[in-house]
């Protein structure tokens, strides 16, 4: 996209962002004289979440307090011009709008209400004036009514919901209620409760912020139960899964249910190797996975096999088992997360699930898959990532269940996104910090590239990447190990998460900030890479992305994960020992390009600032911290210039070295080639005839050793032996034995055999006319006795000719002789002629 395209310039001063608000910019704004705490009702919380604006294709959607806005993005060039979505039922301030799967339905969240609205067809609403008409219905007015009611955690589209329309609803009292618009927009479909119900009369000391839930989330895999577990955390930061959960009204892919059914039958198969006490609990443990399985392979229609091309297959939780699914937790973090510098803690705000694939991993489960990351960010600015070892499985609740260990998260780091530091370096004020109470950071997940995550909030927007680390994990994973040993050397030479400030909204002069209430990133092939936030104003940011191939991605992974080659694979050419013809001035390794010249993820090197909105008109004002804050920010602007200075230097010396080191491989190759040409001509020719040369000599050196070797086979033995001269003796006997004297020897073997050929042909000519004289007798008037008689009579002569034909074929071969066919195998042919 070039300068003309610029979103940044096409969004500014368009009319969707226009909040036509009565009430001062200060109201929007947070400071410490605007700063209030959150409502309260019945003990619990409002929930800071806010996600005022979705994309769906290139079709934004803003939510402008109690009135939803729609534009076109990819008509934005051609004028900027905003359609207003007339929603009556909406009554509320909204917080939070999603859109599903298709498009077709959005859900939007108030502090206490839910509602959904069925957007316009595509391009339906450019042909409408101004306003559109769109039908919308309150979702659990029993439930989310009025503001006596619970608040609003978050809300979302479950993925595997038919048709797209299961929509999930977490309250702040840990209840997760599952509604299916298509069905029922009234009672939820199913109900999960992740705290106990509190006895009338009982008293337990415990942090009300353990059972205030904050955010929730799903797991992720291929071939596990991560597609069917959810995980929720507390404000106090605790953990929580409950698996199995599948919406009522469920599309699931036919391929991961025949790839969780090969997964528990090989654990089954490996349990059943083991004798211990565990054993038979998890035996049990496995049926009852076995059962869950098995009816939803039930669920399958008629002919679906595996492997085959996956499809969506409409299911519906199997009821099987009557035992209600387990809670598992609290999560165990191995170990204790550290605690800021300077911070005195604050409360999670959200949760994400990452699993990372690769195109390698498509035909066989990878166990970069397997391997889950857990990502929670904190009031603070912490962000606590942690690895997912132990994947939760199916569990049902029981009595043998309540004593089961709790489950596990290794945490890998945690992250400081310096709030805490920027804002005691802003300001000298004491209560500067009580800002952080109204901090709310949301984790938003990039469409395009799996391994990057942003975090906005309250003072800006941070960029995570994990592709280092995942690089390193799955070079270790890849590998044969048994005992671990590569894992945890690349655990220990991992680099930690590359963390980068995109966007600061914090107003050193003012001590005030603008909260970040929603992040978009485009995923639509019209619309080019970007990252869209709008702050609490209702001023829009745009930030160009570049978007990275993963060529270089994966030629490290198979660079780390590589084997040497054996010799048999090194070629043809074999260099010779001793020092190399030619030493490159290059050296072994490739070059690296500098940290400061190889970010490529088109992300600013120095946050952008964004504070008020474009109308905001004061007069500045020099003060002790903006002198310090400006001088913050020149100290850093001469660091990276140093930086890139240096980083010129390098890369032009890499440069004039690739130059000089071109020139002599061009003079080299000039000589190879000066070489060949003398090779193909007069040294050719020299070589062939030398070749000719060297041919005949042979040939007349094998003729002089053959006169040589019969000459010394006379002199060793010029006369036979005596047992040679027996041997040749006897040999000369058994020839005139077996040919005779002379030609007419009758006492010859070979005349005997001859007669006796003669006259076993003409006995059984004879035989052959009796034999059919004898059957027409026997068909006419021969009796049962006489036939039987004659039949013995007939089989013992043709045993006897069948001896003799073997004696004259066994004296035959003792002769080398060949005496044809036998007569009895002539009269079968003759026979069948």
């Amino acid at each position: 996209m070039n300068h003309q395209d610029d979103w940044a310039a096409l969004l500014d001063g368009h009319p969707i962002f226009d909040a036509h608000q009565d009430s001062a910019e200060e109201a929007l704004e947070l400071s410490t004289n605007s700063l209030k705490r959150s409502a309260c009702h019945d003990g619990f919380a409002l929930s800071g979440r806010r996600q005022a604006m979705v994309l769906k294709d290139a079709d934004l959607i803003v939510a402008v307090h109690t009135e939803l806005r729609i534009t076109s993005l990819g008509d934005t060039k051609l004028g900027k011009s905003t359609e207003v979505l007339h929603t009556p039922n909406i009554d509320f301030e909204i917080h939070q709008i999603v859109a599903n799967q298709s498009g077709k339905l959005l859900a939007i969240a108030g502090a206490y209400q839910v509602a959904v609205v069925v957007l316009p067809r595509p391009g339906y609403w450019k042909l409408v004036s101004c306003t559109i008409d769109c039908k919308s219905v309150q979702v659990g007015q029993f439930y989310h009514a009025s503001s006596t009611s619970v608040p609003i955690a978050k809300i979302e589209w479950h993925p595997w919901g038919d048709a797209g329309s299961t929509l999930m609803v977490m309250t702040v009292d840990g209840k997760l209620r599952e509604y299916d618009i298509s069905v029922d927009t009234e009672e939820p479909q199913q109900v999960l409760s992740f705290f106990p119900e509190k006895k009338p009369k009982s008293f337990l000391a415990e942090d009300p912020a353990e059972r205030e839930v904050a955010s929730f989330t799903l797991g992720r895999g291929r071939a596990d139960w991560g597609p069917l577990t959810i995980y929720t955390v507390t404000r106090s930061g605790d953990v929580y899964a409950i698996c199995p959960y599948m919406p009522k009204n469920a599309s699931v892919p036919s391929s991961y249910v025949h790839a969780l059914e090969c997964f528990i039958a090989a654990k089954q198969e490996f349990l059943l190797q083991g004798t211990s006490t565990s054993t038979s609990t998890l035996s049990t443990l496995y049926d009852y996975q076995r059962k869950y399985v098995s009816a939803l392979i039930r669920q399958l229609p008629p002919g679906t096999v595996f492997p085959a091309v996956s499809r969506p297959v409409p299911m519906h939780p199997p009821r099987t088992i009557k035992s209600e699914p387990l809670r598992q937790g609290p999560f165990l973090l191995q170990p204790s997360p550290r605690t800021l510098e300077g911070s005195e803690g604050g409360d999670a705000t959200d949760i994400a699930y990452l699993a990372f694939t690769s195109d390698d991993d498509e035909g066989n489960e990878g166990e970069t898959e397997r391997l889950g990351i857990v990502m929670i960010p904190y009031q603070d600015g912490k962000v606590d990532v942690c690895l997912d070892v132990e994947k939760i499985e199916a569990r049902w609740e029981s009595k043998q269940e309540s004593s089961r260990e709790l489950p596990m998260f290794a945490v890998y780091e945690s992250i400081d996104l310096g709030l805490v530091s920027t804002l005691e370096e802003s300001s000298t004020e004491q209560n500067i910090l009580d800002l952080l109470q109204a901090n709310h950071p949301v984790l938003y997940g990039d469409p395009m590239h799996d391994d990057r995550v942003y975090v906005a909030h309250a003072f800006g927007v941070h960029a995570l990447d994990f592709g280092e680390l995942l690089q390193c994990l799955s070079a270790a994973l890849r590998t044969d190990d048994e005992e671990g040993l590569l894992l945890l050397r690349a655990l220990e030479k991992s680099t930690a998460t590359r963390v980068t400030a995109i966007l600061n909204t914090f107003s050193v002069q003012r001590r005030c900030s603008n909260p970040v209430i929603a992040a978009c990133i485009p995923n639509d092939i019209f619309l080019a890479y970007s990252i869209l936030i709008l702050t609490s104003v209702f001023r829009i940011i745009c930030l160009p992305l570049t978007l990275r191939t993963d060529l270089s991605s994966s030629q490290d992974l198979q660079g780390a994960g590589s084997v040497p080659t054996s010799e048999k694979d090194r070629g043809f050419l074999i260099p010779a020992e001793g020092p190399p013809a030619y030493v490159s001035l290059l050296g072994a390794e490739p070059f690296q390009l500098p940290s400061m010249l190889s970010q490529s993820s088109g992300l600013p090197s120095f946050p952008r600032m964004s504070v008020g909105t474009p109308n905001t008109k004061n007069e500045f004002m020099l003060t002790p911290d903006t002198l310090r804050y400006f001088a913050s920010v020149v100290e850093r602007f001469l660091a990276q210039i140093r930086e890139v200075n240096l980083a010129y230097r390098a890369t032009e010396a890499r440069a004039t070295l690739q130059r000089t080191e071109f020139q002599r491989q061009q003079e080299k190759c000039m000589e190879m080639l000066k070489k060949v040409e003398e090779l193909r001509g007069l040294r050719y020719t020299r070589t062939e005839a030398r070749v000719q040369k060297i041919m005949e000599s042979h040939k007349v050196l094998t003729s002089r050793l053959d006169r040589t070797l019969q000459l010394l086979m006379q002199q060793a033995s010029p006369d036979l032996s005596e047992s040679e001269t027996k041997w040749f003796e006897e040999l000369r006997r058994m020839r005139a034995e077996v040919f005779g004297a002379g030609r007419y020897d009758e006492g010859s073997l070979a005349a005997r055999i001859s007669l006796l050929k003669r006259e076993y042909e003409r006995n059984m000519s004879n035989l052959k006319n009796q034999r059919r004289k004898q059957l027409a007798e026997s068909s006419q008037g021969l009796g049962i006795s006489q036939a039987f008689e004659l039949g013995e009579r007939s089989h013992l002569e043709h045993t006897k000719l069948s001896e003799l034909e073997k004696i004259v074929a066994q004296m035959a071969s003792k002769l080398d002789l060949s005496v044809g066919r036998p007569p009895s195998e002539l009269a079968v042919v003759d026979s069948n002629c």
